[in-house]
């Protein structure tokens, strides 16, 4: 008898064991690669992408439609154009919240910089185009000319002390970085003395071997500690909110939560998308850096939902959602982009750069769904403290992106975030509002444009990053056909097996 309850004894402290050892690993597991398991073979990532997108009066079916038929083609065409081939950016800044202790070491992860002079119209003024006089600059002595030409003038009388002192200088330098900063979502390297051009078709954004701690502490931080949460979360150690928990948060903290989430998912689409097959091979008709091409296992472990608790839908969802939101501060901005120069010294190119503009600008002018950002932040001083923190939060996302370890993912993580921040920019700055002409397609009044002009690098960034997410929705089109073309062949096999 008292053997038998012994292994009775032994049996249930085994089981509790057994318990307590598969509760521990569920919680690493939220704190380490949700994707562990293998991936399922279904359509489950796609099943509920139909329907409502919400917080918006849009549909996914309407958008994938519009995008596939009307905007890729054009976006993905004015992307090649010289303008929007060259970014400038500063890859070198130190991260400004922790030690950068992982840099890439992969051939994959590395950029190809180019020289000033191999960028087109730059000795015609490219460089120079928006450059501006500081406004200390004007006070110094060495700027100040003689008033002696006038015989009647005497200098002693009429002396007019205009220099400032150095301390004075700083002071009106910080006003004015001020100024420029007021209104914008993130930082801009444009004029930045370590900021080198890139050109994006030398770089395309694909898989690149980043990932581990460091790829994982890049996210966790602009989820964690960056975006809005619900105040009872019960889901600590889990990076993400879970769709069910975004209702109790505010329209304004659920549209910051999905745009970067959006964003997020369009980047992992464009690895999963450009995945490298294999390595360089001998032979005369071996690619000369690997082979790259879509992964469909990869995709599924990512956005299938038995793969991320159910969220994975929800989350290519939120691609849909930051597609519509920046698609709608092209148009608001619509009629400053169509009169804008897209200079690059080249006169003919420059002209069918802003054809191709106005051709696309035109389009989206036609969506009939437009996602409406004069819902948000309405109810005065309230409104506006929330409107500091989604910009204040928005901004440190876009210098956590200065942490990765990784430059080609830097090089796209900052350009699509800065694009994102421009598109913030013009939704919710108030320089682009008017009270005229019809807020649903854009058409506002102009005024002067030095009062709302974007830095070249913002327009550059806004069109890339817009490019990005179109590509990202066509690419879902080519992941649902393989998943398609897979069940057709797994059905094809059970019933020659059955026969």
């Amino acid at each position: 008898m008292t053997s038998k309850l012994s292994k009775m004894a032994i049996k249930n402290c085994c089981v509790v064991l057994i318990i307590f050892a598969l509760a521990i690993v569920q919680a690493v597991g939220y704190d380490t690669e949700l994707y562990e398991t293998s991936a399922c073979d279904s359509t489950a990532c796609f099943d509920a992408l139909h329907g409502a997108l919400g917080d918006c009066s849009c549909n996914v079916d309407t958008i994938d439609y519009f995008n596939n038929v009307k905007i890729f083609p054009r976006i993905q065409s004015l992307v090649t154009k010289d303008y929007f081939r060259f970014y400038k950016v500063n890859l070198k800044k130190e991260c400004p919240f922790w030690a950068d202790d992982s840099r890439c070491a992969m051939k994959y992860c590395h950029i190809k910089t180019c020289s000033k002079e191999s960028i087109p119209g730059f000795e015609s003024g490219y460089e120079n185009e928006q450059e501006e006089e500081v406004p200390a600059a004007k006070y110094t002595e060495q700027a100040q000319t003689p008033c002696n030409s006038d015989t009647d003038h005497d200098p002693a009388l009429g002396y007019l002390n205009m220099t400032l002192s150095a301390a004075s200088q700083y002071e009106i330098a910080k006003w004015k970085a001020y100024d420029d900063s007021v209104g914008n979502f993130c930082e801009c390297d444009d004029k930045d003395v370590e900021a080198e051009y890139i050109d994006l078709s030398l770089n395309p954004e694909r898989y690149t071997g980043y990932k581990g701690p460091s790829a994982h502490r890049i996210w966790r931080s602009i989820y964690q500690e960056n975006c809005f949460r619900p105040k009872l979360n019960p889901y600590q150690s889990f990076p993400y909110v879970l769709s069910s928990d975004l209702g109790n948060m505010c329209l304004e903290k659920r549209v910051f939560y999905r745009a970067v989430s959006g964003l997020h998912s369009s980047i992992n689409i464009h690895l999963c998308s450009k995945f490298l097959l294999s390595e360089k091979k001998l032979g005369f008709a071996a690619p000369p850096e690997g082979e790259w091409g879509p992964n469909l296992a990869e995709f599924q472990r990512r956005f299938d939902p038995s793969q991320t608790f159910g969220e994975g839908p929800n989350w290519l969802k939120n691609l849909y959602f930051v597609y519509l939101l920046e698609m709608r501060a092209l148009a608001k901005a619509g009629p400053y982009l169509e009169r804008e120069d897209y200079f690059t010294g080249n006169p003919v190119e420059d002209e069918e750069t802003r054809d191709a503009i106005r051709n696309m600008i035109g389009v989206i002018y036609t969506f009939p769904d437009h996602f409406n950002e004069s819902s948000m932040f309405n109810g005065g001083s309230q409104a506006g403290k929330l409107k500091q923190e989604f910009r204040d939060h928005f901004w440190n996302i876009s210098r956590i992106m200065d942490c990765v370890g990784c430059d080609k993912c830097k090089l796209w993580g900052k350009l699509q975030t800065q694009g994102l921040g421009t598109a913030l920019k013009i939704l919710f700055s108030g320089q682009w509002d008017s009270f005229e002409g019809d807020p649903d397609q854009g058409k506002l009044m102009l005024r002067h444009k030095s009062h709302k002009r974007l830095q070249r690098t913002e327009i550059v960034a806004l069109f890339n990053a817009f490019a990005r997410l179109s590509n990202s929705i066509r690419e879902l089109e080519n992941f649902r056909h393989m998943l398609r073309s897979n069940e057709e062949k797994q059905a094809f096999v059970m019933c020659e097996k059955l026969v």
